[in-house]
């Protein structure tokens, strides 16, 4: 997903849209063709997945999707009403609108894929928090294994110097020990 889409960018995405999808609502199409009309609101645009999850967007579907026709998300309130989304978008320009466009197989059209953006609202699942506490878990653990590693070295090279053969063999098995869990 890319990170910073240019207005240029947007106009000819949501162009190429219009011009090979049909809408459900025609205020869809009124909202699309204003934004591509007004470079300030286009800088502002950022077409993402699970729109609901954020402070301030729209929903748009094509025809030939299921679901809902259009949705207007701004803070808690759910709105059908897209003339109520226009205005807002004109009252604000200055603010970031995020827009979800529902259409068969977008994940296949390059066109939608070089516009799509990370959505920085959705909540991080549960299974990923879970990985993530691994994973940050297994690299601590590892770093650690690495630190007492190159420790045992440090202590083994002194055995060496100081000729305890004792000592060298005792750290040296802990060693070896301790490099077949890294590896």
């Amino acid at each position: 997903m890319t990170a910073s889409v240019t207005a240029n960018e947007k106009r000819d995405f949501v162009k190429w849209l219009l011009s090979n999808f049909q809408l459900k609502r025609r205020e869809s199409v009124w909202i699309l063709n204003y934004l591509v009309s007004h470079e300030e609101l286009l800088e502002n645009v950022h077409f993402v997945e699970g729109v609901e999850h954020c402070p301030r967007g729209m929903m748009i579907s094509t025809t030939s999707s299921t679901g809902a026709p259009f949705r207007f998300y701004k803070g808690t309130i759910v709105s059908a009403d897209a003339e109520k989304s226009f205005h807002d978008m004109r009252l604000h320009p200055d603010e970031p609108m995020y827009i979800e466009l529902k259409f068969p197989d977008k994940k296949r059209i390059p066109q939608f894929i070089a516009v799509l953006e990370d959505n920085p609202f959705l909540p991080m699942n549960e299974e990923l928090k879970k990985m993530d506490r691994v994973t940050a878990d297994q690299v601590v653990d590892s770093s650690l294994k690495h630190y007492q590693l190159l420790q045992l070295e440090k202590a083994i090279d002194r055995a060496l110097d100081a000729q305890d053969r004792e000592l060298f063999a005792r750290l040296s098995k802990h060693y070896y020990e301790l490099q077949s869990e890294v590896d």
